[in-house]
């Protein structure tokens, strides 16, 4: 049941594209994709911008098409913004990126698979040529958490070029504090369960039936080894950049990590200039983000601001879940735009 009735519904249109980059990566994960796509309610799509949302881990694109309680999902909250005029109409992509290790940070991996060259090479043709959307100029990119982290990462790569516009929403941004700091120790010692085996863990996490919150924060950190620091000599190609015993951090590996860091990425030049590239950069985060995402983010705001990258910062009194009603900021900021 819809929440709001008061606005036309646009369409969703179920596709699927066969990846030719896809086929035959390391984890064994379908080539056929499935991307839903919103148009809005009187358009074909012919001439609008199109906007791609990434979801974040756990999630694939047409989690955010699917019926949510007691709430909207993406297309009617985009029913709603168009139909009460707060954002012009635009078209919007929901690929599905969720691979065998529970999600995706958007970027290209030995391991997890290519996922920057599918999303750029593949997905955005394909879509752009059935519904006549985007185009240079005309291209947007958002998401929230591991999202956020992909639209960040499209934008300092890609922006100008490929994007135009950019919302990061609870982007993965400062990886010292998110991932050094929180999440290696807990996992070693949720692995210590299994032997210290990432492949027991990975295998009894497969064969079900239920998973703890535990395991799937182990089930993160493993998959963001996987595409940070890729080797596909190991199990899923994942190695973790710390000892197993004291998990001191092992300094080659972690150096990895830390070149996809938002954060040490903004320090290139030629990053920053792609985002100078842009229409629009947004980025906001909960200021009692439960992962230190809000110590990276203010970081990653001074050094833009310090560099003179036009952006728009914001911080809300929330954590890092359920923070969907944000969109309302970022959807028509992207929309109007492009348009």
């Amino acid at each position: 049941m819809r929440k709001d009735h008061t606005h036309p519904e646009g369409t969703v249109h179920g596709l699927h594209l066969q990846s030719e980059c896809l086929r035959g990566n390391l984890l064994g994960d379908p080539s056929r994709r499935r991307i839903d796509v919103y148009v809005p309610a009187g358009h074909d799509g012919g001439g609008l911008p199109l906007l791609v949302d990434l979801v974040g881990y756990t999630a694939g694109g047409p989690a955010h098409t699917n019926w949510k309680n007691y709430g909207e999902n993406v297309p009617e909250r985009l029913d709603r913004l168009i139909g009460s005029g707060a954002m012009p109409p635009v078209v919007v992509a929901f690929p599905d990126c969720f691979t065998r290790l529970g999600g995706n940070q958007y970027i290209d991996s030995a391991a997890t698979g290519p996922w920057e060259t599918f999303l750029i090479g593949e997905m955005l043709p394909f879509v752009e040529n059935t519904f006549g959307c985007g185009g240079d100029g005309r291209r947007g990119v958002f998401g929230k958490s591991s999202g956020g982290y992909g639209t960040l990462v499209h934008a300092l790569r890609n922006g100008g070029r490929v994007w135009a516009a950019a919302a990061s929403h609870s982007g993965d941004v400062g990886f010292e504090y998110l991932y050094h700091l929180g999440e290696f120790a807990n996992a070693l010692r949720h692995l210590q369960n299994h032997g210290g085996s990432i492949e027991a863990f990975v295998r009894k996490f497969e064969e079900g039936p239920k998973a703890k919150d535990a395991d799937w924060h182990t089930m993160m950190v493993l998959a963001q080894a996987a595409t940070f620091d890729p080797d596909p000599s190991q199990f899923y190609g994942v190695r973790l950049p710390v000892d197993p015993d004291t998990c001191e951090l092992l300094e080659e590996r972690w150096a990895n990590w830390l070149r996809w860091d938002p954060l040490r990425m903004a320090d290139v030049e030629e990053q920053r200039d792609a985002l100078r590239g842009l229409k629009a950069l947004y980025i906001d985060c909960g200021d009692i983000d439960q992962y230190n995402m809000v110590y990276g983010s203010r970081l990653l705001h001074r050094k833009l601001a310090a560099a003179g990258i036009p952006h728009t910062y914001e911080e809300f009194p929330d954590n890092h879940s359920s923070v969907d009603y944000r969109m309302d900021i970022s959807l028509p900021l992207l929309a109007k735009a492009l348009s």
